[in-house]
């Protein structure tokens, strides 16, 4: 008999008068909030203008969302669209079932859309979001604690989990895989903080980091989890996933590090400064070089239309002689 271990909630909702607050999604609200608050942080510090991570984040959140739902939908389909199941509820994002991938994966195309739109680097970004977003996911873990999901293998370890019976669940005390996620991004956080004051990094590879430190952590952790999933050559497909997606940032880190070494020296350009004129940059007395030059062209236009210019000021020498000519033939 198990003595020790953590308790389920009773319920994953709160009623608030006639308002329901459902724990999962509180806690990827949070994890969104403290994201962008952390993100905001780190891209001034990288000398951007506070509240460009929020305006980014208006894009990549809901294109993550969207993106997270759709690979746990594709990925577990027959959850909604098997026999006796309802497949209105794979709208149902509140009750549960994100994917990280999906999320990811999305989130970047819709901050690709907004970062073009600000005229700032994506990669740069990312490396100031990168450690916010890990923490997002170690808050947002806890909401498979709220809906009693995602859990590992039986164990009467002082830290199980106990599980209450329920729709596709047996009662008993399993490893909570939730919280070994949660105090994982915790560390993925503090070690991308401290690689990249430690080696400034940049182009994107503070990103990286995160990608291939946090897929290290999921593979392991996925292996425990018993909840139904696709199998590929005996491992989990999130397994493999993990595994593809680490090869690939330990990859990007290594090749990004020699094409483009160092961190971003500018990374969003200052709009508030009068803009450059379009026909070249003004002297020091107000004027630009390309009116410049079209006041000199017109000076030297024997063609001007201004008023008559003496010989030798600003003609040329065949055109002195014609007005000489044309002087000697009116005195004849």
């Amino acid at each position: 008999m198990n003595l020790a271990f953590i308790p389920s909630p009773s319920t994953g909702v709160i009623e608030l008068g006639p308002i329901p607050l459902r724990g999962y999604a509180f806690c990827i609200i949070i994890g969104v909030f403290v994201a962008v608050w952390f993100g905001n942080k780190r891209w001034v510090a990288r000398g951007g203008k506070a509240g460009t991570v929020a305006d980014v984040a208006v894009w990549a959140v809901p294109f993550g969302l969207v993106g997270g739902r759709l690979y746990h939908v594709i990925t577990d389909y027959q959850l909604y669209f098997s026999d006796g199941e309802d497949w209105v509820d794979a709208f149902k994002i509140w009750e549960g079932g994100l994917g990280i991938w999906g999320a990811i994966a999305f989130g970047a195309v819709g901050a690709w859309i907004a970062c073009r739109r600000r005229g700032i680097p994506l990669p740069a970004w990312a490396d100031a979001l990168a450690p916010g977003i890990a923490i997002a996911q170690a808050i947002g873990r806890w909401g498979n604690w709220f809906n009693q999901e995602l859990y590992g293998k039986p164990t009467d370890l002082p830290w199980a989990l106990e599980i209450s019976e329920g729709p596709n669940r047996v009662a008993g005390t399993y490893h909570p895989t939730f919280l070994y996620e949660s105090l994982w991004c915790i560390g993925v956080a503090l070690l991308v903080i401290w690689a990249d004051r430690r080696f400034r990094l940049g182009h994107g590879r503070a990103f990286a980091l995160y990608v291939a430190a946090y897929c290290a952590g999921r593979g392991w952790i996925e292996y425990m989890r018993v909840d139904e999933a696709h199998h590929v050559l005996g491992l989990r497909l999130n397994v493999w996933t993990a595994i593809i997606v680490f090869v690939l940032a330990v990859v990007y880190i290594v090749i990004s590090a020699k094409i483009r070494p160092g961190r971003e020296e500018i990374v969003e350009p200052d709009r508030d400064a009068a803009p450059a004129q379009k026909d070249g940059p003004a002297d020091e007395n107000g004027s630009d070089e390309n009116g410049s030059a079209k006041a000199d062209a017109a000076e030297k236009d024997p063609f001007t239309k201004d008023e008559p210019r003496e010989p030798g000021k600003g003609a040329t020498a065949e055109s002195a002689e014609a007005a000489g000519a044309a002087g000697a033939a009116e005195k004849s």
